[in-house]
């Protein structure tokens, strides 16, 4: 038998019905040995709600935090405050990421804005194709759909 089909006693008297209710409102059940990432998903996902947080802050270019930002400075608070230190800007941080392909994103994830080889913006991944970032002067933090294909993400871990 291999470790995926084994189900933790826990989880037997659990039963389906409580996981799928986990499930439903957004929790996540934590099995042991499963998810090697997991210590990364859970920073990811602290960073995730972290920026969600600073929904309506306004755009300071250079800003990092508490109450002002611009994108780079979104993404370090963030996972700063999750536990996580992340270079200054936006190419910096892309360094600093493992590559991952956009089929393997997931929420907590970073996108990398870019032309050619230039990254210019970054955002954290919510799911949906949606992102938290800071945009641009005179806007503020907010979640907005991916507005283009030049993208790529990474994973902070």
């Amino acid at each position: 038998m291999t470790a995926l089909n084994r189900v933790p006693s826990f989880m037997a008297r659990a039963g389906t019905a409580s996981a799928l209710t986990i499930a439903a409102v957004g929790g996540s059940i934590v099995v042991p040995g499963f998810a090697p990432d997991a210590s990364a998903a859970t920073l990811a996902t602290k960073a995730l709600k972290i920026a969600a947080s600073k929904k309506g802050s306004p755009y300071q270019w250079g800003a990092t935090g508490p109450r002002r930002f611009d994108c780079s400075g979104l993404t370090l608070y963030s996972f700063k405050k999750a536990g996580k230190r992340l270079p200054r800007t936006a190419a910096q941080q892309y360094n600093k990421t493992r590559h991952i392909s956009s089929r393997s994103r997931r929420a907590g994830d970073l996108v990398f804005f870019h032309s050619g080889s230039y990254v210019y913006h970054v955002g954290i991944y919510a799911g949906g194709g949606k992102i938290w970032h800071a945009p641009k002067t005179g806007d503020v933090v907010r979640l907005q759909k991916i507005w283009t294909r030049s993208v790529w993400y990474g994973r902070v871990s």
